[in-house]
């Protein structure tokens, strides 16, 4: 049975109540701060894969744009994907895909003023363009691997700025 009573926290656990069950945090007393997010992660490719991305011959046709526009998307519709994640107004996203020797690599950023971070906006970026891409090469590579997805820095809110080394 559901109480009215404000959920408190289990051991320190922000979105887990006293009684063990998941829920949202409030975040309606948090100031609006500008917040800043950077994701990266890989596609492991065949050297057929790179070569066509590489030539601009791959068959299903421009397989980077399609993931850098595939993964902007993502980003507003991460709240619909990640069940605890609150809808924040996005401001502004980067997505990046480099062609490397063995893959692509991929990174976004997403840009915010609001009362909670963006990160995993980021991550959905991220994590959707790698999928698109490997839907656009999968005809030249059956093999292709996601990899190395992750939070590599953040900054603004109460924790303070991050960056990977």
């Amino acid at each position: 049975m559901a109480s009215d009573a404000e959920p408190t926290p289990a051991a320190g656990l922000t979105h887990v109540r006293a009684d063990g069950t998941a829920h949202m945090v409030d975040v309606s007393g948090k100031a609006v701060t500008a917040r800043r997010a950077a994701a990266a992660g890989r596609v492991l490719l065949s050297p057929a894969a790179v070569a066509a991305l590489r030539g601009g011959v791959v068959p299903k046709g421009d397989a980077l744009g399609v993931a850098r526009i595939a993964g902007i998307q993502a980003v507003k519709r991460t709240p619909e994907l990640v069940p605890l994640a609150h809808p924040v107004a996005v401001h502004a996203v980067e997505v990046d895909l480099d062609v490397a020797d063995d893959g692509v690599d991929i990174r976004a950023v997403v840009r915010t003023a609001d009362r909670t971070g963006i990160e995993m906006e980021a991550l959905t970026a991220v994590s959707v363009a790698a999928l698109a891409l490997v839907d656009m090469v999968k005809a030249v590579d059956r093999h292709a691997r996601i990899t190395d997805i992750r939070v590599i820095a953040k900054s603004g809110g109460r924790s303070g700025d991050w960056e990977e080394a």
